[in-house]
């Protein structure tokens, strides 16, 4: 006769209570000067205001208004012509200017892009011309833009786009490049080609390249205007805001030339934070793209 197994014994158990505090995470709230720190427009304000500071100390200290005339000196004859109006013209022709020669040079990029996007024929010819004429200075062929379309405007549109259509044609060209096979294969099972299959898959997943081609063709549509229109006028002698820095320079009224200077950072301030920067927020900052 066998024993009767014994019944287990029982061990006990041991539980360890982990206590959660549910009462949340208290932050520390934040005092004034923290919360305007983080206002980036103020920041960005300030620093403008310590370099205006740091001008107006520098050209005090030199004592020459012929070299270099003082901020307040500045603003005043920025003022004085704003007023008279002379510069709200010369400004107004130099943006009428530079919309025509930048509309025309994104028009022509988009061509060739979209050109190289569906052929390899386009793509060889964007990527040979691009690494022609990309290093071309735009500022070297106003002489040749002087002979064939005379002191007009029309020698101005054509540095312009040359100064545009290239660095715009070739980030976009980078950007559809970059685009993921995934997307590319969602297209195609869409049955998208051609130009709706650029405009619905391509452009939107190359936004931010397009967006940084189209900053860098501002900038150098720009600054190309300026200093065409510094070695001759818009039109015949009479031309937008380089010209009107070239005539108070050989005016001596150097602080109405630092007043035109002063218009161009302005401008060029203006364009990258009201425009460039408000399409980046709405566009490819909302859709995750860019942090």
């Amino acid at each position: 006769m066998t024993n009767p197994r014994p019944a287990p014994q029982r061990r006990p158990e041991f539980v360890q209570e982990t206590k959660v505090d549910t009462s949340g995470v208290v932050q520390r709230p934040l005092s004034t000067w923290e919360k305007l720190y983080n206002i980036g427009a103020l920041r960005k304000f300030l620093l403008l205001v310590i370099l205006a500071l740091f001008w107006e100390l520098y050209a005090r200290s030199l004592g020459n208004s012929l070299l270099f005339p003082t901020f307040t000196a500045t603003v005043e004859a920025f003022w004085s012509n704003i007023t008279t109006g002379v510069l709200p013209s010369r400004v107004w022709l130099s943006i009428q200017i530079l919309l025509e020669g930048y509309g025309a040079g994104i028009a022509l990029a988009a061509i060739f892009t979209g050109i190289a996007s569906t052929t390899q024929i386009g793509t060889d010819l964007l990527e040979v011309l691009t690494s022609m004429f990309n290093p071309l200075p735009s500022i070297a062929l106003l002489p040749l833009a002087l002979i064939w379309f005379g002191l007009g405007s029309g020698s101005l549109v054509f540095i312009l786009i040359h100064s545009v259509l290239w660095s715009v044609a070739l980030n976009t060209h980078t950007g559809f490049k970059s685009v993921s096979p995934t997307l590319r294969m969602v297209g195609s099972n869409y049955g998208l080609s051609g130009l709706r299959y650029i405009a619905k898959i391509l452009i939107p997943a190359a936004l931010p390249n397009i967006l940084t081609g189209m900053k860098i063709g501002w900038a150098f549509a720009w600054r190309t205007l300026i200093a065409a229109e510094l070695v001759f006028g818009a039109s015949s002698g009479s031309g937008g805001l380089g010209w009107f820095i070239y005539e108070n320079k050989n005016n001596l009224e150097i602080p109405a030339v630092f007043a035109g200077l002063f218009t161009v950072i302005l401008i060029g301030l203006a364009v990258e934070q009201l425009i460039f920067q408000t399409v980046t927020r709405l566009t490819v900052q909302r859709w995750g793209m860019q942090s």
